[in-house]
C-alpha cells in the first residue's frame, strides 16, 4: 500500500544519508513523501555542474520537464537560457533544480495545466533540496519565483519587495530570489514582460557577480 502525504508529510525518510548527487538521483524515484508522485510521469531531479558556485531553484517541473525528466526544458527554460545568454553565463557552469520534484497539474481537456504546490508539499520536498545544497555547497542560491523562495526563505518573504537582496538562512548562507521565467511568459503586456525579463536577467547577473567574489 502506497504511503500518502497524510501518513508521511516529508521526504526525509526517502532521502539518502550521504549527500552526493548520484545518491540523490538514485533515491529520488522512490520518494513517497507526498501524493504528487501518484500523477506525475516521473520525478525530475536537478541537473548541472556538481561543483557549481550558483544553484538556481525553480518552483516545480512543468509539462515538458515531467515528460523529459529534466529541469527547465520547456518554454520557461527558453526564457531562462535567453537571460543567461545575455549575461554570458554558460548553463554548463551552474546547477538547476526545483523546490518540488514532481509536476502538479489539473487536466483541462487534453491539456495538463500547472497548479501551484501547497506549502505542505513544498515543505515535504525540502529534504531533497537541502540534500542538493549540501552536496554542492554553492556560494549562492538564486530562487526563481515565490514558491522556491518560500522553500528556503520562509512564507513571510515578499518576492517583489525583497528580490535581488542577498539574505542568509539556516538552509543556505547566501540566498537571493528573483521572478520565475514563467512570469515573463504570463505577462499581459509587452511593457510588463520586458520589465520582468530585466528583473530576471539583472538578478542572475548580480548572483553571478556575487559568486565570483564570495568566500
Amino acid at each position: 500500500m502506497a504511503q500518502s502525504e497524510n501518513v508521511i508529510g516529508t521526504a526525509a525518510p526517502f532521502a539518502p544519508g550521504h549527500h552526493n548527487l548520484t545518491a540523490i538521483r538514485d533515491a529520488l524515484p522512490h520518494c513517497r513523501g507526498c501524493e504528487l508522485y501518484q500523477c506525475a510521469t516521473q520525478v525530475v531531479p536537478g541537473s548541472g555542474r556538481s561543483t557549481a558556485s550558483i544553484i538556481l531553484v525553480g518552483e516545480q517541473p512543468g509539462d515538458q520537464e515531467d515528460l523529459q525528466g529534466k529541469p527547465f526544458v520547456g518554454p520557461a527554460g527558453e526564457v531562462l537560457h535567453r537571460a543567461l545568454a545575455e549575461i554570458s553565463l554558460d548553463p554548463a557552469q551552474i546547477y538547476v533544480t526545483n523546490a518540488v520534484k514532481h509536476f502538479k497539474f489539473v487536466r483541462v481537456g487534453k491539456h495538463r495545466v500547472h497548479k501551484n504546490p501547497r506549502m505542505s508539499e513544498i515543505k515535504a520536498c525540502r529534504p531533497w533540496l537541502l540534500a542538493e545544497l549540501d552536496a554542492i555547497k554553492p556560494k549562492i542560491v538564486l530562487c526563481l519565483g515565490a514558491s522556491a523562495a518560500k522553500s528556503i526563505l520562509g512564507s513571510a518573504f515578499g518576492l517583489m519587495r525583497d528580490r535581488g537582496k542577498v539574505l542568509s538562512t539556516p538552509f543556505a548562507k547566501h540566498v537571493m530570489a528573483t521572478v520565475h521565467p514563467s512570469a515573463v511568459l504570463r505577462a499581459r503586456s509587452h511593457t510588463t514582460r520586458d520589465l520582468l525579463f530585466r528583473h530576471l536577467r539583472d538578478d542572475l547577473e548580480a548572483a553571478f557577480n556575487f559568486s565570483r567574489h564570495a568566500a
